[in-house]
């Protein structure tokens, strides 16, 4: 009987964790752009290409608002590398949550609310993005906060919650 090692170890484990953090992230990633490409545009009048370029500022500064269609880019990617970010965060801290709530609600819920807080009380401030000085709009921070929980916590928490309940 032949025993090697090496056909003991599953080539499925590293695949489907690969899998699953490239369909949350490719689901959330898509879910939030699709719904922030339509919600301010409606709500503020903001154009697309001035959305895009608004997020490739937290790199380039005001900069991004002169550079057209190609920090317009740059924004679509970097918009979609924070989501691979909160994705692979996610993957990463899920065996510690699922010990602290087995309820998926909950679990979608939560992490929408600290994307939502880490975003907004830390990681734009700490950007280049341009910052007002008027206090924080409670309204807005609420709404941006429910569009988060749907479009981020929700696809990244059941697909990522899915893959550790096979384990």
């Amino acid at each position: 009987m032949d025993q090697n090692p090496v056909s003991d170890i599953s080539p499925r484990k590293p695949n489907g964790a690969l899998r699953t953090i490239l369909s949350a992230w490719l689901l959330a990633g898509t879910l939030d752009i699709a719904v922030a490409s339509v919600y301010y545009p409606l709500a503020y009048g903001v154009k697309l290409i001035v959305l895009y370029q608004g997020i490739a500022s937290g790199v380039l500064g005001a900069a991004a608002f002169s550079g057209g269609a190609g920090t317009a880019a740059l924004g679509l990617a970097l918009h979609y590398f924070i989501a691979l970010m909160w994705t692979f965060f996610f993957f990463v801290v899920f065996p510690f949550i699922k010990k602290l709530s087995r309820n998926p609600f909950l679990n979608a819920a939560g992490y929408g609310i600290v994307v939502s807080c880490a975003m907004t009380f830390v990681v734009l401030p700490l950007s280049n993005v341009h910052h007002s000085n008027q206090p924080l709009n409670v309204l807005h921070f609420a709404i941006d906060t429910v569009i988060l929980i749907f479009t981020i916590g929700t696809p990244i928490s059941t697909i990522i919650g899915k893959h550790y309940s096979r384990e």
